[in-house]
């Protein structure tokens, strides 16, 4: 009697119905392999099943036995019957079972038993519930309550298991994406799949908690009771599913932390493997750069500008700190521990490599670059030199034989010093750098040039000092033009004052050697041909930078299919951004480039090219005065992808800023070139030449002004009305405002206020300068304006007195006076000059009107000479007056007002009277008509012969007023 063995009871109270519907419906269930409700020991024992018939027939006793011969699966020991309680029942009972115990086909004994009696002899009572006469305590409805909350956690465990299990697999089993967005999709998806499984853990795992609890409550009731086998061991099972499925947690959790921290290393290589890739090209492109700056430049300016180029690509390169800090950071995934170490380190190196040969190559270049600009200022200073040695020499020395061997000496010792040392530069750093022959021949062929005409020099001195057959005249030299020759370790480039002694020594010897003169022309012809040909090829270079900026950023920004990139504060705004750069460029594509090149030959038709475009070369104004407005904008969108995108299909090295400054830079380069090209000229074309530097330095003015008249703010007024915009500049202002004859000081100032002036040809305007800075850029001067003087009502005095560098500027008959202090005496000189010429100027032309209107009416009808005669006559009887009063103003230019009016009423007192008398007897004998000619004569009269050029313009209006008051008092009588 085995107590640990398992016992399946089939009471007797239940129905057959529902006995027939356990056995057909939830009998497999029931006899499972491993029911949950018995332990593996127990099913290992085996089981004993006791079946209560005692209230039943034989035929639910056979039918059981049928029943659980065909379905128990389990290590059945023994089968205990307890047969029917009624005779004939049991009388059949024992004769169906030996008559059908082999139909069974049961391996184990069945056993009849009679009474519970007999059965306490098979099975101890306390394995048996009270209905057996035992003493287990035993709820059916609980134990079917318990066994279903197992079975279902049971499923939930193994279903859970079953889905972690497919997810590992699935983890296993997928390939790392090689894009950054698709592991990016993919963590996110397997984390998001992680956490719902987890979920589905802790849910499970609750349900668990939740049932062990309810197991342990039985006992918890009492503090005697004990749990029954059937509590125990549902509680053991529940323990062991709980503990088997937190195993289960640890173990996926283990997996997932190695499988998450493989997919973070992924999305880190695939970020690293893309910047890689965007920082690399970015250096192959500025290694290209780097390398097409192979030029070592021809000349200074050249040289100057590459290094300038060089220095810009050094500054905007921050790929190459970007390439270092991502080697750096490749450095640390190595360190911790990454997967793909050996793909990692490659890209470190490579990137690293890179980053040392930008930085060789440019030390490289720079050291190149560097050296070339100190050959060719050597060869600069070593050309000025001999051009200003071969100047200084005197014409009165070189013709004794003794002044001109000193002259040969000082060239030959000259030849001797210099020229070595130059050329076995370029040649060692030809030899060294072998690309650059171009560039070596052209500064060689400068060197040859020079000597040329020292050889040519030496010759000639050669021949005056080996023969002195003809006698020549003394001619003594102007007073400039023998300077000591300056030390060649410290020499000015030639000034005019030398390249006219350079221009009367050429002159002067042709008397002695006639061939002299032409050979001297075809050294300095061959200069400006020189300079000719830099101011083409920088041309044509600039024409070129032009195109690429209108094609490659202009017209892109009308492509369609980079509209996308466009930033939203640039739209509508491309005016804004170029200014007036098209009109610029077809300028010069079309007209002067082609112009420019026609002078090739013939340098000294420059001056005219540049004369005869100067109307046109006035659009620079424009493009400057947008200049602050394209900057800001600029500012505000130069980092966007359209810009970086233009700029790497044009290869360009610069940005597009760097270009919209060159029309600055060019408007200003001329006037150098130009004031080259003089100092190598003479005879045609320099009249030319110097005026067209007057003209380029006049537009460039121009535009300078301009750029301060665009920063002037409260105005109300509009400036373009003002006329052209003469003079501007600084001064220190004191005012003295007098009232009526009083002569009282108003708000007299003994501290200058600071004001910027603007001169226009109809109004004089003061403003106050300020500067304001914005976003971290340099400062940008703004002028608020503080005052106005119309020109047309304005005096001027010459001098002050205390200071030769003020000047007064007076209104409306010096009712108000402005003190103006000049920083120098040169730029008091301008302005005094300038408001001169606009006083004069509006003095002319009231003049040309009167004399079109007088000669107008002159020849309309005979009568209007008579009385064009008399009014002559007339003015003659105080001719002499007028002259007084002319001797009057030349002492005293600045007479006052009272003592214009004193002067009016005196001394014109008798020809006004004269006029009046026959201006009454006209009106009595002609129209009404010819008086009003009379008056247009006499005031024409009057502005000639009263010098009124002399007198500013409320003096003319005082005059003008005093006939017209007489002319209506005339009317009147």
């Amino acid at each position: 009697r085995p107590r640990d063995s398992g016992f399946t009871i089939l009471p007797h109270h239940i129905m057959y119905r529902c006995y027939m519907h356990l056995l057909t419906k939830q009998y497999s269930t029931y006899m499972s392999p491993e029911p949950p409700v018995s332990s593996l020991d127990a099913a290992s024992i085996g089981f004993i099943i006791i079946i209560d018939r005692r209230k039943d027939k034989w035929s639910s006793v056979k039918a059981s036995l049928s029943r659980i011969a065909g379905a128990f699966p389990g290590n059945l020991q023994l089968v205990l019957v307890l047969r029917p309680s009624r005779f004939f029942q049991r009388a059949i009972a024992d004769l169906g079972i030996k008559l059908h115990k082999d139909d069974f086909k049961m391996k184990v004994p069945i056993v009849m038993l009679n009474s519970l009696s007999d059965l306490h002899g098979y099975v101890d009572k306390g394995q048996l519930t009270r209905e057996l006469g035992g003493s287990l305590e035993y709820c059916h409805s609980q134990w079917i309550h318990h066994r279903t909350a197992i079975e279902n956690f049971a499923m939930t465990v193994k279903t859970t298991a079953q889905m972690l299990q497919k997810f590992g697999t699935d983890l296993a089993e997928t390939e790392l994406p090689n894009d950054v967005q698709c592991t990016k999709d993919l963590l996110t998806a397997h984390t998001d799949k992680h956490n719902n499984l987890k979920d589905e853990l802790k849910l499970a795992l609750r349900q668990g908690t939740t049932l062990f609890g309810c197991i342990k409550e039985q006992a918890a009731k009492s503090e005697n009771h004990e749990l029954n086998p059937d509590e125990m061991e549902n509680q053991t099972t529940v323990e062991r599913l709980l503990a088997q499925l937190d195993e289960t947690e640890n173990a996926f959790e283990q997996f997932w932390c190695k499988h998450h921290l493989k997919l973070e290393q992924c999305l880190q290589l695939r970020h690293f493997e893309q910047d890689f890739r965007e920082v690399k090209v970015s250096l192959d492109s500025l290694m290209e750069s780097l390398t097409s700056l192979s030029d070592i430049g021809d000349c200074v300016a050249r040289v100057e500008h590459l290094l300038k180029e060089l220095k810009t690509l050094e500054e905007k390169a921050q790929v190459i700190e970007k390439a270092q800090l991502h080697a750096l950071h490749g450095d640390q995934l190595i360190q911790s521990n990454h997967y793909a170490v050996d793909s990692i380190r490659p890209k470190c190196v490579e990137l690293r490599r890179v980053c040392d040969d930008f930085s060789n190559e440019s030390k490289k270049k720079t050291d190149v670059l560097t050296k070339s600009l100190q050959i060719h200022m050597g060869i600069d200073k070593w050309c000025e030199s001999g051009i200003y040695l071969l100047a200084s020499q005197a014409v009165d020395k070189c013709q004794s034989q003794e002044g001109a061997e000193s002259a040969l000496t000082d060239i030959e010792n000259f030849l001797d010093s210099v020229e070595k040392n130059q050329l076995t530069e370029l040649r060692n750093l030809h030899n060294q750098y072998n690309n650059i022959s171009l560039h070596v021949l052209k500064a060689l062929k400068r060197l040859e040039d020079v000597q040329e005409m020292f050889e040519k020099r030496h010759v000639s001195l050669k021949r005056l000092s080996a023969k002195q057959t003809r006698p020549i005249q003394p001619v003594a030299p102007r007073p400039e033009s023998s300077p000591k020759r300056p030390s060649l370790k410290n020499t000015p480039r030639t000034t005019g004052n030398q390249q006219r002694e350079l221009e009367v020594f050429i002159t002067k010897l042709n008397y002695a050697e006639d061939d002299e003169l032409n050979r001297s022309h075809d050294e300095f012809f061959c200069l400006c041909r020189h300079i000719m040909t830099e101011l083409i090829e920088t041309e044509r270079l600039y024409v070129e930078e032009l195109q690429s900026i209108m094609e490659g950023y202009f017209a892109e920004m009308n492509n369609a299919e980079l509209s996308h990139l466009l930033p939203p504060s640039l739209e509508n705004k491309r005016d804004v951004l170029f200014g007036n750069l098209p009109e610029i460029y077809e300028f010069h594509n079309r007209t002067f480039l082609m112009e420019l090149e026609n002078c090739a030959e013939k340098p000294e038709l420059v001056g005219t090219c540049f004369l005869k475009r100067k109307e046109e070369l006035q659009v620079y104004e424009k493009y400057c005065q947008n200049k602050p407005r394209s900057e800001v904008l600029w500012r505000q969108c130069g980092d966007s992808l359209f810009f970086q995108e233009c700029q790497k299909k044009l290869d360009h090295k610069l940005s597009l800023d760097a270009y919209l400054l060159k029309p600055v830079q060019r408007i200003t380069k001329y006037q150098l070139m130009l004031k080259e090209m003089l100092k190598c000229s003479k005879g045609q074309g320099m009249a030319e030449l110097e005026e067209a530097l007057a003209t380029m330095l006049d537009i460039i003015k121009s535009v300078n002004d301009s750029m301060h008249q665009i920063a002037i703010t409260g105005f109300e007024g509009n400036l373009s009305e003002l006329g052209k915009l003469l003079m501007q500049g600084s001064f220190n202002v004191w005012t003295d405002h007098k009232k009526g004859h009083s002569k009282v000081k108003d708000l007299a100032r003994f501290k200058p206020m600071q004001r910027h002036l603007f001169l226009y040809d109809k109004m004089l305007l003061f403003c106050k300068k300020r500067e304001e800075t914005s976003d971290g850029h340099e400062k940008t001067p703004s002028y608020s304006f503080k005052h106005s003087l119309k020109m047309s009502a304005v005096g001027i005095t010459e001098n002050v007195k205390g200071d030769s560098k003020k000047f007064e500027v007076w209104y409306n008959g010096r009712e108000e006076v402005y003190i103006i202090q000049a920083p120098s005496m040169d730029v008091k000189n301008m302005w005094v000059s300038e408001i001169r010429k606009v006083l004069t100027g509006q003095l002319e032309a009231c003049r040309a009107a009167l004399y079109v209107l007088t000669f107008s009416q002159m020849h309309q009808k005979s009568l209007d000479n008579f009385i064009f005669f008399i009014m002559t006559m007339i003015l003659f009887t105080f001719q002499g007056e007028v002259l007084k009063y002319n001797r009057l103003t030349d002492q005293s230019p600045d007479l006052s007002l009272a003592e214009l009016e004193n002067f009016t009423s005196n001394k014109m007192k008798v020809a006004l009277k004269v006029w009046e008398s026959i201006a009454r007897w006209i009106l009595q004998r002609v129209l009404h008509q010819i008086l009003n000619m009379i008056l247009f004569h006499f005031m024409c009269i009057c502005a000639v012969t009263f010098k009124l050029n002399r007198l500013c313009l409320p003096e003319q209006n005082m005059v003008y007023s005093e006939i017209l008051r007489l002319y209506a008092k005339i009317l009147g009588s």
